[in-house]
Protein backbone atom coordinates (compact mmCIF):
# COMPACT_ATOMS: atom_id res chain seq x y z
CA UNK A 1 0.00 0.00 0.00
CA UNK A 2 1.18 3.56 -0.31
CA UNK A 3 0.63 6.61 1.86
CA UNK A 4 -2.61 7.88 -0.30
CA UNK A 5 -3.92 4.20 0.18
CA UNK A 6 -3.70 4.28 3.63
CA UNK A 7 -4.55 7.73 4.51
CA UNK A 8 -8.06 6.73 2.73
CA UNK A 9 -8.25 3.35 4.47
CA UNK A 10 -7.71 5.74 8.09
CA UNK A 11 -9.78 8.82 7.06
CA UNK A 12 -6.57 11.12 7.21
CA UNK A 13 -4.75 13.71 5.46
CA UNK A 14 -1.45 13.30 4.53
CA UNK A 15 1.26 15.82 5.02
CA UNK A 16 3.96 14.73 2.65
CA UNK A 17 5.10 12.56 -0.07
CA UNK A 18 1.67 10.43 -0.79
CA UNK A 19 2.81 8.05 -3.12
CA UNK A 20 5.45 6.77 -0.58
CA UNK A 21 5.24 2.73 -0.36
CA UNK A 22 4.49 1.22 2.91
CA UNK A 23 4.76 -2.73 3.34
CA UNK A 24 5.21 -3.06 7.32
CA UNK A 25 4.11 -1.04 10.73
CA UNK A 26 6.62 -1.16 13.25
CA UNK A 27 7.25 0.90 16.51
CA UNK A 28 8.54 4.25 16.02
CA UNK A 29 11.92 3.78 17.94
CA UNK A 30 12.55 0.65 15.34
CA UNK A 31 11.27 1.64 11.98
CA UNK A 32 12.86 1.77 9.15
CA UNK A 33 12.78 2.45 5.53
CA UNK A 34 9.12 0.84 4.44
CA UNK A 35 7.48 1.16 7.55
CA UNK A 36 4.47 2.83 8.93
CA UNK A 37 4.43 4.12 12.50
CA UNK A 38 2.49 6.10 14.69
CA UNK A 39 2.36 8.90 17.71
CA UNK A 40 -0.34 8.55 20.42
CA UNK A 41 2.23 8.78 23.51
CA UNK A 42 3.90 12.46 23.71
CA UNK A 43 6.77 11.25 25.51
CA UNK A 44 7.89 9.43 22.03
CA UNK A 45 7.48 12.83 20.11
CA UNK A 46 11.39 13.14 20.94
CA UNK A 47 11.71 10.38 18.42
CA UNK A 48 10.22 12.40 14.89
CA UNK A 49 13.88 13.66 14.92
CA UNK A 50 15.24 10.13 14.17
CA UNK A 51 12.71 7.87 13.08
CA UNK A 52 13.70 6.24 9.71
CA UNK A 53 9.97 5.53 8.68
CA UNK A 54 8.38 6.03 5.80
CA UNK A 55 5.39 7.66 7.38
CA UNK A 56 3.89 8.42 10.55
CA UNK A 57 0.70 8.41 11.64
CA UNK A 58 0.01 11.57 14.06
CA UNK A 59 -2.95 12.69 15.69
CA UNK A 60 -4.52 16.10 13.89
CA UNK A 61 -4.26 18.45 17.08
CA UNK A 62 -0.26 17.76 16.38
CA UNK A 63 1.53 21.26 15.05
CA UNK A 64 3.92 19.94 12.23
CA UNK A 65 5.37 23.07 11.08
CA UNK A 66 8.15 22.77 13.71
CA UNK A 67 9.28 18.54 12.83
CA UNK A 68 8.55 19.44 9.00
CA UNK A 69 11.26 22.61 9.65
CA UNK A 70 13.71 19.37 10.64
CA UNK A 71 12.93 16.54 8.87
CA UNK A 72 11.43 15.14 5.53
CA UNK A 73 8.92 12.24 7.23
CA UNK A 74 5.56 11.84 5.56
CA UNK A 75 2.57 12.27 7.85
CA UNK A 76 -0.51 11.04 8.41
CA UNK A 77 -3.05 13.47 10.64
CA UNK A 78 -6.05 11.20 11.92
CA UNK A 79 -8.31 11.80 15.06
CA UNK A 80 -6.49 8.80 16.56
CA UNK A 81 -3.20 7.71 15.75
CA UNK A 82 -3.36 4.63 17.82
CA UNK A 83 -6.85 3.53 16.36
CA UNK A 84 -5.84 4.45 12.84
CA UNK A 85 -2.46 2.24 13.27
CA UNK A 86 -4.52 -0.80 14.30
CA UNK A 87 -6.43 -0.63 11.00
CA UNK A 88 -3.38 -0.62 8.83
CA UNK A 89 -1.76 -3.00 11.52
CA UNK A 90 -4.75 -5.44 10.32
CA UNK A 91 -4.66 -4.63 6.43
CA UNK A 92 -0.63 -5.21 6.30
CA UNK A 93 -0.18 -8.38 8.88
CA UNK A 94 -1.05 -11.72 7.43
CA UNK A 95 -3.26 -13.40 10.06
CA UNK A 96 -3.27 -16.99 11.16
CA UNK A 97 -6.00 -19.11 12.24
CA UNK A 98 -5.03 -20.59 15.28
CA UNK A 99 -8.56 -23.04 15.33
CA UNK A 100 -8.61 -26.24 14.07
CA UNK A 101 -11.35 -26.89 11.28
CA UNK A 102 -13.88 -29.93 11.53
CA UNK A 103 -13.64 -32.39 14.46
CA UNK A 104 -10.26 -34.46 14.89
CA UNK A 105 -10.74 -37.73 15.11
CA UNK A 106 -9.27 -38.08 18.79
CA UNK A 107 -11.79 -35.90 20.21
CA UNK A 108 -14.38 -37.63 22.90
CA UNK A 109 -17.58 -35.93 22.87
CA UNK A 110 -20.48 -38.26 24.80
CA UNK A 111 -23.28 -39.55 22.77
CA UNK A 112 -25.79 -37.45 25.28
CA UNK A 113 -24.03 -34.21 24.51
CA UNK A 114 -25.44 -31.52 21.78
CA UNK A 115 -23.26 -30.07 19.33
CA UNK A 116 -23.91 -26.85 16.86
CA UNK A 117 -23.55 -26.77 13.11
CA UNK A 118 -19.95 -26.21 12.39
CA UNK A 119 -18.49 -26.68 15.81
CA UNK A 120 -14.89 -26.93 15.21
CA UNK A 121 -12.76 -29.19 18.20
CA UNK A 122 -9.51 -29.90 18.16
CA UNK A 123 -7.11 -32.98 19.13
CA UNK A 124 -8.41 -34.99 22.76
CA UNK A 125 -11.19 -32.44 23.31
CA UNK A 126 -13.26 -33.87 25.65
CA UNK A 127 -17.46 -33.52 25.76
CA UNK A 128 -18.95 -34.25 28.72
CA UNK A 129 -22.58 -35.65 28.77
CA UNK A 130 -25.52 -33.60 28.74
CA UNK A 131 -22.66 -30.73 27.60
CA UNK A 132 -23.78 -28.36 24.97
CA UNK A 133 -21.83 -26.66 21.98
CA UNK A 134 -23.25 -24.25 19.93
CA UNK A 135 -23.07 -23.19 16.54
CA UNK A 136 -20.01 -21.64 15.09
CA UNK A 137 -17.94 -22.77 18.17
CA UNK A 138 -13.96 -23.65 17.88
CA UNK A 139 -12.65 -25.56 20.50
CA UNK A 140 -9.08 -26.39 20.21
CA UNK A 141 -7.01 -29.18 21.32
CA UNK A 142 -7.00 -30.30 25.12
CA UNK A 143 -10.34 -28.23 25.90
CA UNK A 144 -11.95 -30.38 28.57
CA UNK A 145 -16.15 -29.58 28.79
CA UNK A 146 -17.82 -30.59 32.10
CA UNK A 147 -21.10 -32.48 32.02
CA UNK A 148 -24.09 -30.12 31.55
CA UNK A 149 -21.74 -27.06 30.65
CA UNK A 150 -23.46 -24.92 28.01
CA UNK A 151 -21.19 -22.82 25.66
CA UNK A 152 -23.17 -20.45 23.19
CA UNK A 153 -22.66 -19.34 19.80
CA UNK A 154 -19.26 -18.46 18.00
CA UNK A 155 -17.19 -19.02 20.93
CA UNK A 156 -13.08 -19.21 20.77
CA UNK A 157 -11.80 -21.21 23.03
CA UNK A 158 -7.73 -21.98 22.58
CA UNK A 159 -5.85 -24.86 23.75
CA UNK A 160 -6.18 -26.86 27.46
CA UNK A 161 -9.49 -24.36 28.27
CA UNK A 162 -11.48 -26.35 31.23
CA UNK A 163 -15.07 -25.85 31.46
CA UNK A 164 -16.03 -27.21 34.88
CA UNK A 165 -20.00 -29.10 34.90
CA UNK A 166 -22.71 -27.13 34.42
CA UNK A 167 -21.06 -23.78 33.97
CA UNK A 168 -22.47 -21.85 31.25
CA UNK A 169 -20.77 -19.76 28.48
CA UNK A 170 -22.84 -17.29 26.60
CA UNK A 171 -22.09 -16.37 22.86
CA UNK A 172 -18.96 -14.96 20.99
CA UNK A 173 -17.01 -15.45 24.05
CA UNK A 174 -12.90 -15.65 23.83
CA UNK A 175 -11.52 -18.17 26.31
CA UNK A 176 -7.56 -18.27 25.74
CA UNK A 177 -5.03 -21.49 26.95
CA UNK A 178 -5.16 -22.97 30.09
CA UNK A 179 -7.95 -20.39 31.63
CA UNK A 180 -9.78 -22.70 34.39
CA UNK A 181 -13.91 -21.75 35.04
CA UNK A 182 -15.34 -23.13 37.74
CA UNK A 183 -13.29 -25.00 39.77
CA UNK A 184 -14.19 -25.34 43.38
CA UNK A 185 -14.31 -22.41 45.39
CA UNK A 186 -11.67 -21.78 48.52
CA UNK A 187 -14.18 -22.29 51.08
CA UNK A 188 -12.89 -24.22 54.00
CA UNK A 189 -14.18 -24.41 57.53
CA UNK A 190 -11.72 -24.72 60.75
CA UNK A 191 -12.42 -27.88 62.97
CA UNK A 192 -11.15 -27.66 66.92
CA UNK A 193 -8.15 -30.08 66.04
CA UNK A 194 -6.70 -27.42 63.94
CA UNK A 195 -7.96 -29.15 60.80
CA UNK A 196 -10.03 -27.87 57.87
CA UNK A 197 -13.23 -29.01 56.86
CA UNK A 198 -13.90 -28.50 52.98
CA UNK A 199 -17.22 -26.66 52.06
CA UNK A 200 -18.84 -28.33 49.57
CA UNK A 201 -18.93 -25.86 46.77
CA UNK A 202 -22.25 -26.69 45.08
CA UNK A 203 -23.22 -23.03 42.47
CA UNK A 204 -21.59 -22.34 39.22
CA UNK A 205 -20.15 -20.07 37.08
CA UNK A 206 -22.16 -18.11 34.30
CA UNK A 207 -19.92 -16.14 31.45
CA UNK A 208 -22.24 -13.44 29.38
CA UNK A 209 -21.89 -12.55 26.03
CA UNK A 210 -18.71 -10.70 24.56
CA UNK A 211 -16.40 -11.40 27.20
CA UNK A 212 -13.05 -12.35 26.49
CA UNK A 213 -10.80 -14.18 29.24
CA UNK A 214 -7.08 -14.59 29.57
CA UNK A 215 -4.57 -17.00 29.29
CA UNK A 216 -4.75 -19.20 32.85
CA UNK A 217 -7.23 -17.22 34.61
CA UNK A 218 -9.10 -19.02 36.94
CA UNK A 219 -12.80 -18.00 37.41
CA UNK A 220 -14.03 -20.19 40.72
CA UNK A 221 -17.89 -21.75 41.03
CA UNK A 222 -20.24 -20.06 43.66
CA UNK A 223 -20.41 -22.10 46.72
CA UNK A 224 -24.51 -21.35 46.43
CA UNK A 225 -25.87 -19.78 43.36
CA UNK A 226 -23.51 -18.52 40.76
CA UNK A 227 -19.90 -16.47 40.10
CA UNK A 228 -20.95 -14.15 37.50
CA UNK A 229 -18.85 -12.47 34.71
CA UNK A 230 -21.77 -10.24 33.12
CA UNK A 231 -21.69 -8.78 29.43
CA UNK A 232 -18.16 -7.35 27.57
CA UNK A 233 -16.24 -7.89 30.49
CA UNK A 234 -12.14 -8.41 29.42
CA UNK A 235 -10.12 -9.88 31.76
CA UNK A 236 -6.10 -10.14 31.32
CA UNK A 237 -3.49 -13.02 31.66
CA UNK A 238 -3.51 -14.71 35.19
CA UNK A 239 -6.57 -12.82 37.18
CA UNK A 240 -8.33 -14.93 39.37
CA UNK A 241 -11.65 -14.42 40.57
CA UNK A 242 -12.96 -16.51 44.00
CA UNK A 243 -16.36 -17.90 44.28
CA UNK A 244 -19.83 -15.41 44.17
CA UNK A 245 -18.07 -12.56 42.96
CA UNK A 246 -20.29 -10.47 40.61
CA UNK A 247 -17.95 -8.56 37.51
CA UNK A 248 -20.36 -5.86 36.37
CA UNK A 249 -20.65 -5.18 32.17
CA UNK A 250 -17.89 -3.92 30.28
CA UNK A 251 -15.46 -3.82 33.12
CA UNK A 252 -11.52 -4.56 32.04
CA UNK A 253 -8.79 -6.36 34.56
CA UNK A 254 -5.17 -6.67 34.19
CA UNK A 255 -3.14 -9.29 35.07
CA UNK A 256 -2.42 -10.71 38.39
CA UNK A 257 -5.52 -9.07 40.38
CA UNK A 258 -7.29 -10.81 42.92
CA UNK A 259 -10.82 -10.54 43.83
CA UNK A 260 -11.88 -12.38 47.19
CA UNK A 261 -15.05 -13.85 47.36
CA UNK A 262 -18.64 -12.63 47.36
CA UNK A 263 -17.17 -9.37 46.26
CA UNK A 264 -19.39 -6.83 44.03
CA UNK A 265 -17.51 -5.24 40.92
CA UNK A 266 -19.86 -2.08 39.08
CA UNK A 267 -20.09 -1.75 35.22
CA UNK A 268 -17.16 -0.13 33.32
CA UNK A 269 -14.42 -0.05 36.18
CA UNK A 270 -11.13 -0.33 35.20
CA UNK A 271 -8.70 -2.14 37.73
CA UNK A 272 -5.36 -2.38 36.88
CA UNK A 273 -2.61 -4.83 37.28
CA UNK A 274 -1.44 -6.89 40.60
CA UNK A 275 -4.72 -5.47 42.83
CA UNK A 276 -6.12 -7.41 45.32
CA UNK A 277 -9.78 -6.56 46.81
CA UNK A 278 -11.02 -8.07 49.54
CA UNK A 279 -14.25 -10.15 50.16
CA UNK A 280 -17.96 -9.07 50.54
CA UNK A 281 -17.00 -5.38 49.24
CA UNK A 282 -18.67 -3.24 46.62
CA UNK A 283 -16.87 -1.54 44.00
CA UNK A 284 -19.36 1.81 42.44
CA UNK A 285 -19.43 2.20 38.73
CA UNK A 286 -16.83 3.39 36.48
CA UNK A 287 -14.36 3.41 39.52
CA UNK A 288 -10.74 3.45 38.48
CA UNK A 289 -7.91 1.36 40.48
CA UNK A 290 -4.70 1.73 39.57
CA UNK A 291 -1.68 -0.88 39.88
CA UNK A 292 -0.82 -2.47 42.63
CA UNK A 293 -3.83 -0.98 45.22
CA UNK A 294 -4.87 -2.82 47.80
CA UNK A 295 -8.70 -2.41 48.81
CA UNK A 296 -10.10 -3.30 52.05
CA UNK A 297 -13.33 -1.63 52.06
CA UNK A 298 -16.11 -0.85 49.39
CA UNK A 299 -15.82 2.21 47.40
CA UNK A 300 -19.30 3.27 47.13
CA UNK A 301 -18.70 6.59 44.91
CA UNK A 302 -18.75 6.41 41.35
CA UNK A 303 -16.65 7.43 38.46
CA UNK A 304 -13.35 7.87 41.37
CA UNK A 305 -9.76 7.10 40.64
CA UNK A 306 -7.97 4.94 43.47
CA UNK A 307 -4.05 4.15 44.59
CA UNK A 308 -2.39 3.06 47.04
CA UNK A 309 -2.59 0.36 50.35
CA UNK A 310 -4.78 0.64 51.58
CA UNK A 311 -6.29 1.91 48.43
CA UNK A 312 -7.49 6.09 49.11
CA UNK A 313 -8.19 8.69 46.14
CA UNK A 314 -5.26 9.23 43.58
CA UNK A 315 -4.77 12.66 44.78
CA UNK A 316 -4.71 12.29 48.13
CA UNK A 317 -2.44 9.04 47.63
CA UNK A 318 0.05 11.24 45.58
CA UNK A 319 0.35 13.94 48.13
CA UNK A 320 0.93 10.78 50.82
CA UNK A 321 3.58 9.15 48.55
CA UNK A 322 4.84 12.83 47.81
CA UNK A 323 5.53 13.50 51.79
CA UNK A 324 6.68 9.91 52.16
CA UNK A 325 9.62 10.41 49.75
CA UNK A 326 11.03 13.60 51.75
CA UNK A 327 10.33 11.68 55.43
CA UNK A 328 14.33 11.37 55.23
CA UNK A 329 15.11 15.13 54.66
CA UNK A 330 12.08 16.35 56.63
CA UNK A 331 13.56 13.52 59.92
CA UNK A 332 16.78 15.72 59.68
CA UNK A 333 15.20 19.05 59.60
CA UNK A 334 13.32 17.46 62.61
CA UNK A 335 16.24 16.86 64.38
CA UNK A 336 17.76 20.16 63.69
CA UNK A 337 14.85 21.77 65.03
CA UNK A 338 15.33 19.60 68.62
CA UNK A 339 19.18 20.47 68.64
CA UNK A 340 18.05 24.05 68.31
CA UNK A 341 14.81 23.87 70.87
CA UNK A 342 17.30 21.90 73.35
CA UNK A 343 19.92 24.91 72.91
CA UNK A 344 17.80 26.88 73.36
CA UNK A 345 16.19 25.78 76.61
CA UNK A 346 19.80 25.51 77.79
CA UNK A 347 20.56 29.16 77.19
CA UNK A 348 17.25 29.83 78.72
CA UNK A 349 17.38 28.11 82.07
CA UNK A 350 20.81 29.50 82.31
CA UNK A 351 19.80 33.17 81.91
CA UNK A 352 17.27 32.28 84.29
CA UNK A 353 19.91 30.43 86.57
CA UNK A 354 22.16 34.07 86.44
CA UNK A 355 18.91 36.67 86.99
CA UNK A 356 18.06 34.15 90.31
CA UNK A 357 21.90 34.47 91.88
CA UNK A 358 22.06 38.10 91.03
CA UNK A 359 18.40 38.90 93.04
CA UNK A 360 19.66 36.42 95.63
CA UNK A 361 22.70 38.95 95.88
Amino acid sequence: MNVREIASLVGGEVVGDQGAEIVRVAKIEEAGIGDLTFLSNPKYERFLATTRASAVLVSAKLDLEHHRAKSTLTFIRVPDPYVAFLQVLKRLTPTIDPFPTGVHPSAVVDERARIGRNVALGANVVIGKQAVVGDNARLSHGCVIGDGAVIGEDCFFYPNVTLYHQCRVGNRVIIHAGAVIGSDGFGFAPKPDGSYEKIPQLGIVVIEDDVEIGANCTVDRATMGQTTIQRGVKLDNLVHIAHNVTVGEHTVIAAQTGISGSTKIGKNVVIAGQVGLVGHIEIADKTVILAQSGISKSLVDPGKTYFGYPAKEHRRAMRIEAVLRSLPELAQELQELQRKVEDLQKTFEQKTSQRTTTSAG
